[in-house]
């Protein structure tokens, strides 16, 4: 395998929603490009992207995939991405690593909930972008209502490069605006043939042209002088205007084609060779101390991983782009985020599963390697002598959770192993074990993702797991002041118990002052783990109870606060005074204290007018304008607040404010109330006072 200069790889990332044909294109190019005899398909479960199990059992892709292809003395690396929401992290992590995203839409949709989301990341990465309109050979296929939505949403800077002659069943030809040419393909795809443009089209090509090199003009002063003095640009010309305008993200240029049937595809190809940009010509990456690392081959070693996976039979694969110089086999590299020294014992260029050997790599090149001790994804390795560190990609939180348990007590430390290592390879997963629930919980980005964990756990690790309904972390507070007296007294031969505790309650509010009707001898602010605060007063006058057994006293009342008297959730935001007691000589000890304290915490706490808080998660909701009212209605079926609602193309976003408690299955609910056209994110906001008919509720039943 040759060793490319970096102005020869071009990285893209196919982005689209469900049944665009990201996988069909991937596979398209790889066999167009001759490095595959044979074109799988989807359908018959043998392409190069979905080789997974869990992948041909759903029909659609589940991770993203590393391809490549040689095309014209260029190479191009290919990420495959999958078009469910629930797999976003998959999405981020290349496009952190791509140079051009080729965005596809389907010809008889347009627009669609997974391109704006999609959308958002390619802004957010500020990404060069391509549309490619697929399926224009369907019978329903209508190109320019789709070039209408795109412009719609996008803007003007979406322009057209193609238009179908003859969309729908008879597809067969394109007019490429660029090269003024119609290009005819075989009835079975492939090499087409160059013809002049028909008479019937000239003016609309004409036109279309001129519209495209006034863009391509506009982009560069100089170009734009050209142009007021010849009235046009050639081609050469156009493509460094198109090339500027796509790194300023001014231009995103619109291709049409049948990916499944091999028309189009390589035209496109042709164009992200000589114009999309490659690596060196892209911003320097960012490192994390806000300086920037240039891609040059005679630069010193730098890798960035951006994925890694786990794979039966082969281990951990970790998949790098070369951000910097040369790497080879058998180099040494240190990982910034460990300090330790891992060894590039083999490289490969990915094909899908299979794993093609190479020598060197050089910067701007994507590649994998095998038998990584310590290094996972957003992991910098270095030379040496030249110490940086990239900027970490920033992944998504999880929207939803469920809870787990094992068939076998037997497995539950399996299973603790098993989530770890599926936490390495995807970070949009979270698990932890929640002590308060008493649950482990595992939080995903939807029901299909937290469905593909199960999925890992019992076909991969052999591990049988349910999914149950989670509990909700209530917190518990009180509204009042109140005062209680306890004594803690237990004589059993020898030595006894004996303590006696006197102590007030009251809310803790930020900036509250010290109490005016108590001497004041200590003062200890506590910031609690779960969230809000414990001020704990020593008001002891006199001496009657020895300054020893205050912190017996507080252990005790922060073991009640562990597991609150109303429901045994966490109490937050809570002022203690402890102003009196009695203590013995003999029987008095640290834990007649710890005793005397939580009791007599647990009885003012009671009488102080307790009130549970449930959490509130801040919620975005991306729906088609004319399935709105469904949505509404359900999120206020909820309990939810709408904050707000704003238009986004053909799309609302409404923003609603949402308890915990009533979120359950709701990812599920979105896709059937909207036949999966919308998707939501969300966001912990705060604790709020539950209803009252809902505290008395959880009160009988002890939550």
């Amino acid at each position: 395998m040759k060793l490319y200069d970096d102005k020869y790889i071009k990285n893209i990332v196919l982005l689209g929603s469900v049944k665009s044909g990201k996988t069909t294109l991937a596979e398209t190019m790889v066999f167009e490009a001759g490095l595959s005899n044979r074109r799988g398909t989807v359908e018959d479960k043998n392409t190069i992207s979905d080789y997974h199990e869990i992948e041909h059992e759903r029909g659609n892709s589940v991770y993203a995939t590393l391809l490549h292809t040689d095309w014209r003395d260029y190479k191009i690396n290919i990420i495959d991405t999958p078009g469910l929401d629930d797999f976003v992290g998959e999405v981020v992590s290349s496009l952190r690593v791509a140079d051009t995203a080729v965005m596809l839409i389907n010809a008889q949709y347009g627009v669609e909930v997974g391109t704006e989301l999609n959308w958002k990341y390619v802004e957010q990465f500020q990404k060069p972008a391509i549309f490619a309109v697929n399926q224009v050979d369907h019978p329903k296929a209508d190109y320019f209502g789709a070039v209408e939505s795109i412009r719609d949403r996008f803007g003007a800077a979406a322009v057209l490069m193609q238009y179908p002659l003859n969309q729908g069943d008879g597809f067969d030809c394109i007019i490429d605006l660029l090269k003024m040419t119609m290009y005819k393909f075989p009835a079975e795809g492939g090499k087409p043939e160059k013809l002049a443009i028909p008479a019937a089209e000239r003016e609309r090509a004409a036109e279309l042209h001129n519209q495209l090199v006034e863009k391509a003009a506009e982009n560069d002063d100089e170009l734009m002088e050209l142009y007021f003095e010849k009235g046009s640009l050639d081609e050469d010309e156009m493509r460094k205007g198109l090339k500027i305008g796509m790194l300023n993200r001014e231009v995103f240029p619109i291709f049409c084609l049948s990916a499944k049937r091999n028309m189009g595809s390589g035209r496109m190809m042709g164009f992200i060779d000589n114009v999309a940009p490659s690596a060196t010509e892209m911003p320097p990456e960012k490192t994390a101390d806000g300086g920037e690392l240039t891609c040059d081959p005679a630069g010193p070693p730098v890798l960035f991983v951006f994925k890694t996976l786990v794979e039966p039979f082969l281990g951990k694969v970790t998949f790098f782009k070369v951000c910097s110089g040369t790497v080879s086999e058998g180099m040494d590299l240190v990982n910034s985020a460990t300090g330790e020294t891992e060894r590039l014992n083999q490289l490969f260029i990915m094909a899908g599963k299979n794993r093609n050997q190479v020598a060197k790599l050089a910067a701007g090149d994507l590649g994998a390697t095998l038998k990584m001790k310590a290094t996972r994804t957003n992991h910098t390795l270095h030379g040496k002598d030249a110490p940086v560190s990239l900027a970490p990609i920033e992944f998504p939180e999880p929207r939803i959770r469920t809870a787990v348990v094992t068939g076998d007590k037997k497995d539950d430390e399996k299973l603790g192993e098993a989530l770890r290592e599926i936490q390495t390879a995807d970070p949009t997963i979270k698990a932890e074990l929640a002590p308060e629930l008493k649950q482990l919980i595992l939080w995903g980005q939807g029901e299909l993702h937290l469905n593909l964990v199960k999925w890992r756990l019992e076909h991969v690790h052999g591990i049988k797991v349910d999914f149950v309904e989670p509990k909700i972390p209530y917190r518990e507070t009180i509204r009042k002041t109140a005062t209680s007296a306890y004594r803690h007294k237990k004589q059993s031969g020898g030595s006894g118990q004996f303590a006696e505790v006197h102590l007030r309650i009251e809310p803790w509010e930020e900036g509250l002052p010290d109490p005016s009707d108590l001497t004041v001898r200590g003062k200890e602010e506590i910031d609690l783990p779960w969230g809000g605060k414990l001020v704990f007063y020593n008001c002891i006058v006199g001496g009657v109870v020895d300054a020893k057994y205050l912190p017996s006293i507080l252990k005790g009342v922060m073991e009640k606060m562990q597991e609150g008297p109303m429901t045994g959730s966490y109490v937050r935001d809570v002022r203690v005074m402890v102003f009196d007691g009695k203590m013995h000589t003999v029987d008095s000890n640290d834990i007649s204290f710890k005793i005397a304290g939580a009791q007599a915490f647990k009885e003012a706490f009671k009488e102080a007018n307790p009130l549970i808080m449930e959490p509130l998660y801040d919620m975005e909701i991306l729906v088609p304008e004319e399935l709105m009212g469904e949505v509404m209605s359900d999120l206020q079926s909820r309990r939810s607040v709408i904050q707000g609602m704003e238009s986004q193309g053909r799309y609302q976003v409404i923003r609603a404010v949402t308890p915990l408690s009533e979120q359950h299955n709701y990812s599920t609910t979105l896709k059937s109330l909207t036949q999966g056209r919308a998707s939501f994110r969300c966001s912990f906001k705060e604790y709020a006072p539950v209803p009252h008919d809902l505290q008395q509720k959880l009160t009988a039943t002890g939550a």
